[in-house]
């Protein structure tokens, strides 16, 4: 899997000195990484009645936090995009990141199967290569300070293939 590393989310601005003469700090917050770990279609239904076909997912994402104070993610919330079609909505809550360092997140997904994400499906079943992308947006808790949300970004991307799950 493939990773994408965002750039400086947004500069803080000059921090006072204390001292007139001395020349301004400037610091910058950066925004976390976010790297599929590994995504797994683990079925697929057909359409029952009112139910509709479903892909049943695992995806786990690691989260790495760039900055000296640790954060929390209240949540992060994208859009997979498989062959370039929207497949579904990926939510993960409450992504506690340490100063400095990473943290796993799994979601086990339920996804619709559409007409245009069908192909995308049955290529992974098949054990085929399929383009993947996260887009989405994340939501910091920063305590007193409020809880701002960033985004929206392409926040992943790569190759999805993984074992054939049918023969044909």
């Amino acid at each position: 899997m493939k990773k994408l590393l965002l750039a400086p989310l947004l500069a803080l601005g000059l921090l006072p000195t204390g001292l007139g003469g001395c020349a301004p700090v400037q610091s910058a917050v950066q925004v976390p990484s976010f790297e599929v770990e590994n995504v797994r279609l683990t079925g697929l239904s057909l359409p029952s009645g009112p139910n509709p076909a479903l892909a049943s997912l695992t995806l786990r994402l690691r989260v790495r936090n760039p900055n000296p104070a640790p954060v929390r993610l209240a949540n992060i919330a994208a859009r997979l995009v498989l062959d370039g079609q929207d497949a579904g909505r990926v939510e993960l809550p409450n992504v506690a990141l340490p100063a400095r360092g990473e943290t796993t997140q799994e979601a086990n997904l339920q996804i619709p199967v559409t007409l245009s994400t069908a192909g995308a499906f049955l290529s992974v079943a098949r054990g085929q290569e399929v383009a993947y992308r996260l887009d989405g947006t994340f939501t910091a808790d920063l305590g007193s300070l409020g809880r701002p949300s960033f985004g929206p970004f392409t926040l992943a991307q790569g190759v999805w293939q993984q074992r054939a799950m049918l023969p044909f």
